[in-house]
């Protein structure tokens, strides 16, 4: 499939809001589905809906076989080395928090560390912020270069023989910057620590291999993935998931049951309690035929040439400030408008049809070492282009004309 022709895919997009044709940069916060998507979910619900792993009738190995087959298109997407290291969650914060409990919790003690980012999303800090309460371990932060980059001399030396865990985004949600994940794995390993990667921003965007990255964990979302809500893979490997204790008991993750005890079923489904999120996986599924339709690679091309082009436009808007690296960022731009609050940006270019995000994006801890309070936030995705971003700047300096306007 063309990346030229992947718009018409959405049908969300052919819309106009506020008497203007749509123009969705919202993408960081969740993407937009394509039809073969919402088609996928349908016929579940349609044609095959059942429970899955119980029923020896038709419908039941119908639906069984769908669910397991979207967790080996999970597998092979991110190239894991086997089904059993793929565990259907929530999303990303349901991933981190299996991490955080089930293995974390019961291994930390006091003197060893857990090291992240000043950027970090509230679903990579708070679940680690509980961890050291917890287990009396200590929180560390790698330091931030000028543009949110860190400085892998900088890394080495954060990381000691006590470091247990860093947990870190791939990509910031806030700044675009992409980390060198397979750099610091390397010196987490080399110290005897264990990495665990927030995925949300990465895996939609750009080709993700879990074992030349070689990760421990890693966690992202459907939604920001042209899948459905409500489903999320954690990646974990196979020995460390051997190890780790469920966090949620119930039906499908038991083996055996009697009145005093019970034991679990093998991975991955000792970590799936219930009923399982069976029409999103199956989603989830369509969107990586989808995605893969296209191309990682040509995504991942198309979303940082759209970055450059917006950080290229936007730089010529007096009084606007760009955050984030110029070079090698993903397809985010977040900026401000000097004396006009975002929210406000937000609104107006509301009005003008323009869907971006407005806020401290679920990273206050950032937004204060911005020294904000808040931001505008622009995210592309394969169904933008050029022409979304002229709206964009258009949209700007007509916020910029209104308030000028109202203020004088």
């Amino acid at each position: 499939m063309r990346m030229k022709n992947a718009r018409k895919d959405f049908p969300i997009l052919d819309q106009s809001v506020n008497g203007h044709p749509l123009v969705y940069l919202d993408s960081s916060a969740t993407s937009q589905k394509p039809v073969q998507v919402i088609e996928a979910v349908e016929a579940y619900y349609r044609e095959i809906n059942s429970n899955v792993h119980r029923g020896v009738h038709t419908l039941g190995t119908k639906a069984t076989d769908a669910y397991e087959g979207a967790r080996e298109k999970v597998r092979r997407f991110i190239n894991a080395g086997s089904t059993r290291e793929i565990v259907f969650t929530r999303g990303t914060t349901t991933g981190i928090n299996l991490v955080a409990r089930s293995y974390a919790i019961p291994r930390l003690q006091p003197g060893d560390e857990v090291i992240l980012t000043p950027a970090e999303h509230h679903s990579n800090l708070i679940p680690w912020q509980q961890v050291v309460k917890a287990t009396g371990a200590t929180l560390k932060y790698f330091p931030l270069e000028a543009d949110g980059t860190l400085d892998l001399a900088k890394v080495r030396t954060t990381i000691t023989p006590n470091t247990r865990i860093v947990a870190i985004q791939q990509v910031s949600n806030v700044l675009g910057t992409v980390h060198p994940i397979k750099e610091i794995a390397k010196i987490v390993h080399e110290n005897g620590g264990i990495i665990c990667v927030d995925g949300a921003q990465s895996v939609p965007h750009m080709k993700v291999d879990v074992r030349d990255l070689d990760v421990d964990f890693l966690a992202f979302s459907g939604h920001k993935m042209c899948g459905p809500t409500g489903i999320g893979v954690l990646y974990g490997r196979e020995e460390l998931l051997e190890q780790m204790e469920p966090i949620e008991f119930g039906g499908e993750m038991i083996d055996h049951v009697d009145l005093t005890d019970a034991t679990w079923k093998e991975l991955p489904w000792k970590f799936e309690g219930g009923t399982p999120i069976i029409a999103g996986a199956i989603g989830l599924g369509a969107a990586i035929d989808y995605l893969e339709s296209i191309g990682m690679e040509q995504i991942d091309e198309h979303d940082r040439k759209l970055a450059r082009y917006a950080y290229e436009m936007l730089s010529q808007v007096e009084g606007i400030t760009i955050y984030g690296p110029k070079e090698n960022r993903t397809g985010l731009i977040t900026f401000n408008l000097d004396d006009i609050h975002p929210h406000d940006v937000a609104t107006v270019l509301d009005a003008e049809g323009i869907a971006v995000r407005a806020g401290h994006h679920c990273c206050q801890p950032l937004m204060r070492w911005l020294n904000v309070t808040a931001t505008a936030r622009a995210s592309f995705y394969l169904y933008n282009d050029e022409a979304d971003i002229d709206r964009l700047v258009k949209g700007i300096q007509k916020t910029k004309e209104y308030f000028g306007h109202v203020f004088r």
